[in-house]
């Protein structure tokens, strides 16, 4: 992967309808503003999308359909049609539009690339604590959305059926929930994700033949418990059970974590993208697999 120098990007400017947060980008980076999102793409070959998820549709239209290039922060936007039409009007207008599931990016679940990983049972834990940023949405599209296209990307098999409670506590829409999602293959993952707790938790633990592997992508962490076939040239103080498949050693292993910064990786691959014209890491069609998965478990707390 090639990595971002400093000429590759030019940065044009920023537009805020937020007059305090232009000034202080102004005058902390010297970075033009502009007095419209209309007068930014318009001086620009690319743009990067990061407001609040209901504004994301109105923008990213607004971009394609002047021949932009774009980068949309997850979620995609904040409902299925809307996402649906993001997906056609991309393919129609041939430009390269990459959605932000920057755990993608993440150390832990980068230090599994090359390996095999057929899970049967995922258990996922996304915990916050409060913060009025991100309440705009349910807490399946402010946090679960991470770990659903991390899961759909896991397990290669379609969804079969979805089961999930949720409670609203202090906004409109849920601020915690759980879900437990079957896969045609038979895989099930059960997927919890709060904003209202007492500490922060980001972890993902998968379960597959003869192995376990937890991810936490807090600590940026990887650790793979496995079962091997005993043999004589095994250490002595290495545990050894007795399974139905005869007897086992249990062996954990820490793969090499690789330091990065998540989102200067994203979008590092969304410039390569468009330099080299080839597709781009997590295109529309992703955030609307997350962005539907996320609907079917609102439907079934409704």
């Amino acid at each position: 992967m090639k990595c971002l120098r400093d000429t590759d990007f030019e940065i044009v400017g920023v537009y805020d309808p937020n007059l305090e947060a232009q000034k202080f980008v102004a005058d902390n980076y010297g970075i033009p503003v502009f007095n419209s999102a209309e007068d930014l793409m318009d001086a620009v070959d690319a743009v990067d999308i990061v407001s609040t998820t209901v504004t994301h549709y109105e923008l990213a239209i607004k971009a394609i359909n002047k021949g932009k290039h774009a980068f949309i922060e997850k979620p995609i936007c904040t409902t299925k049609q809307e996402a649906l039409t993001l997906v056609k009007l991309t393919r129609d207008q041939n430009v390269k539009v990459q959605v932000g599931h920057v755990e993608r990016y993440n150390p832990a679940i980068v230090s599994l690339k090359n390996r095999e990983v057929q899970p049967k049972f995922i258990e996922g834990h996304r915990l916050s604590t409060f913060n009025t940023r991100g309440n705009d949405v349910s807490v399946m599209l402010d946090l679960m959305i991470h770990d659903l296209d991390l899961v759909l990307q896991l397990v290669d098999s379609e969804v079969a059926n979805v089961q999930a409670n949720g409670v609203c506590v202090v906004n409109d829409t849920p601020d915690i929930c759980n879900a437990r999602i079957t896969f045609e293959n038979g895989c099930v993952a059960n997927l919890t994700a709060s904003r209202i707790s007492m500490k922060q938790m980001r972890k993902l633990r998968m379960f597959q033949g003869n192995e376990y592997i937890s991810l936490d992508f807090l600590k940026k962490e990887t650790q793979i418990v496995k079962l091997d076939p005993v043999t004589d040239q095994e250490p002595l103080d290495h545990m050894i059970i007795d399974t139905s498949t005869g007897k086992k050693i249990i062996s954990i292993e820490t793969p090499e974590i690789i330091e990065n910064n998540a989102i200067v990786d994203e979008l590092t691959d969304f410039h390569n993208s468009i330099q080299d014209n080839t597709s781009v890491a997590v295109p529309v069609e992703a955030g609307l697999k997350a962005l539907e998965l996320a609907y079917l478990i609102e439907e079934q707390i409704k």
